[in-house]
């Protein structure tokens, strides 16, 4: 590959190996996530499969190709976000509840929008 032909995004030799690598660091990183955030849940799968690929695959092309999500350093770019992302959403806590928060239930009469789900 000579270019991605993505402004600013240039073709990296060992991608595959660097991929790996990244992967790797994501699951590490994501342990000290709660099991039960969604969040985890998440990045788990979507880090586990790509990493099943780049292990069962040596060409890049066919790593493109069986995940789908573009150019093998676009994949990249994507893990080095993610990885950068662990450590704000764990600062963060988005799957706690605050204290004193209070959920609104709502009784059956109420007029709910059409795009929304029923629940039950």
């Amino acid at each position: 590959k000579k270019s991605t032909g993505i402004t600013g995004l240039r073709v990296e030799p060992q991608a595959r190996e660097k991929l790996l690598g990244l992967y790797q660091r994501t699951l590490l990183a994501a342990e000290s996530i709660p099991e039960e955030a969604f969040y985890k849940q998440a990045v788990l799968k979507i880090t586990n499969a790509r990493l099943k690929v780049c292990q069962e695959e040596e060409d890049w092309e066919k790593i493109e190709e069986r995940i789908g999500c573009g150019q093998v350093e676009e994949l990249i770019k994507q893990a080095e976000d993610e990885l950068k992302l662990i450590p704000k959403m764990i600062e963060w806590k988005p799957w706690e509840v605050p204290e004193g928060h209070k959920i609104r239930i709502r009784d059956e009469g109420y007029e709910r929008s059409k795009h929304l789900p029923t629940h039950r």
